[in-house]
């Protein structure tokens, strides 16, 4: 079910058959039933027998009743002949007509998915997919988990400098994002999010079997990493988080407000609450116009069921720290206002891993890799190193 980057991938097209179905009222000659829907041709014995058995039963009452003679034989073959041509006529194309082929899956921008690259998750639907293949062999495959409302088109700037190492970078646009299939910044679950992250991660290496797993992700990305990392704790080389969704923030997170939030699920799970500040996602006013201009980005507002998704997130983040032991490095800017860094300190003070990294950006906002340049600059510094790093330490050990 995995395409290729630019192959084009013929999506089967399941077809229910059209059966025809019989008259509405079955019509009784001399005690034979009529099914239109399933043979045209009449026996005649089955004829004769009847008609035997009708005269059998009807011999000693004193009505005139038909006998099995020639004249009977015909008048029963004439009718049953007749009233089945009708039924033919009537019928006439119905049972063998073929079902007209289904219109092709399209994604929200009315582009057909088998012209895309794309995984169908369990519940059937169709998500987009980015691949960044190296020129030269692969050293690691590098999965990224991108955040609410964006897609995974705007992480191609740090994928192909990661190629540039011989990673194998790939993504998806999460249900309900970009242009995958569902409602936009809808999730009946959560959970949805992992488990289309560890469909996805298994179809990769299942072709790539050698190849270590590392998984990045950016604010509610970061949680979907977080949660897919400790659902196989031992199957990743290494976890980098870009201001991790952890905790929510107090000032927004308040008792009432929370309580609020779960009220209005039950009674008006698609109102609006607001959509995501602009202004907060980055310092750099020409990555703030191309984020408000891109179209692949949602700008409505979030829904009181998706915040109610995010809140459960988090609860399941914080019983999954304890359980994650493998390396991270996790990158936060001081000033950011959509994912509270007190998140990652947390983090950083629960998991049990031994080989952990904090970076703090001094005044930065929430999106670093889009960042002023100085700042984005060392990001992808940090996490090309950081990465290579441990590529190299997953490659030692799988040749020990």
């Amino acid at each position: 079910m995995l395409s290729e980057n630019n192959n084009k991938t013929a999506i089967g097209v399941k077809s229910n058959n059209r059966t025809a179905t019989g008259a509405k009222n079955n019509r009784t000659a001399i005690g034979a039933v009529f099914h239109p829907a399933s043979s045209r041709e009449t026996s005649v014995c089955q004829v004769e027998t009847k008609a035997s058995e009708v005269c059998e039963r009807t011999q000693n009452r004193s009505y005139r009743t038909l006998s099995t003679d020639t004249k009977a034989r015909s008048f029963l073959k004439s009718r049953i002949k007749g009233r089945t041509s009708r039924m033919s006529s009537k019928h006439k194309g119905h049972s063998s007509r073929m079902p007209e082929e289904s219109s092709p899956k399209r994604s929200p921008q009315n582009i057909p998915y088998k012209d895309l690259p794309h995984i169908i998750n369990a519940d059937g639907q169709y998500l987009f997919c980015r691949y960044w293949k190296p020129a030269a062999s692969p050293r690691a495959l590098v999965f990224i988990a991108h955040g609410a409302g964006e897609h995974c088109g705007r992480y191609d700037d740090l994928a192909q400098k990661l190629t540039g190492l011989n990673l194998f970078v790939f993504a998806h646009d999460h249900v309900g994002h970009g242009q995958s299939e569902g409602d936009r910044m809808v999730v009946s679950d959560f959970h949805v999010f992992i488990r289309d992250s560890l469909q996805h991660i298994d179809l990769m290496k299942k072709e790539h079997p050698e190849l270590p797993v590392l998984i990045l992700g950016h604010s509610m990305g970061g949680a979907i990493s977080i949660l897919t990392a400790s659902e196989r704790p031992s199957e990743f080389s290494g976890m980098l988080l870009i201001s991790p969704l952890v905790v929510a923030s107090p000032e927004v997170a308040t008792p009432i407000k929370v309580f609020a939030a779960k009220v209005l699920n039950f009674v008006l799970p698609n109102l609006s609450l607001g959509s995501i500040d602009p202004n907060a996602i980055s310092r750099n006013k020409k990555e703030m116009e191309s984020y408000t201009s891109d179209p692949l980005v949602y700008h409505g507002g979030m829904k009181v069921s998706f915040v109610i998704q995010l809140m459960n997130a988090i609860a399941r983040i914080e019983r999954a720290l304890p359980k994650l032991t493998l390396p991270i490095l996790v990158l936060h800017g001081s000033s950011d206002k959509l994912c509270d860094i007190r998140g990652s300190y947390l983090l950083m003070d629960t998991v049990q891993s031994q080989d952990k990294t904090l970076k703090v950006y001094e005044e930065a906002y929430h999106a670093l890799h889009k960042e002023l340049p100085e700042v984005s600059t060392s990001v992808f510094t940090e996490i090309l190193t950081w990465i290579g790093q441990k590529v190299s330490a997953a490659g030692e050990t799988s040749h020990t």
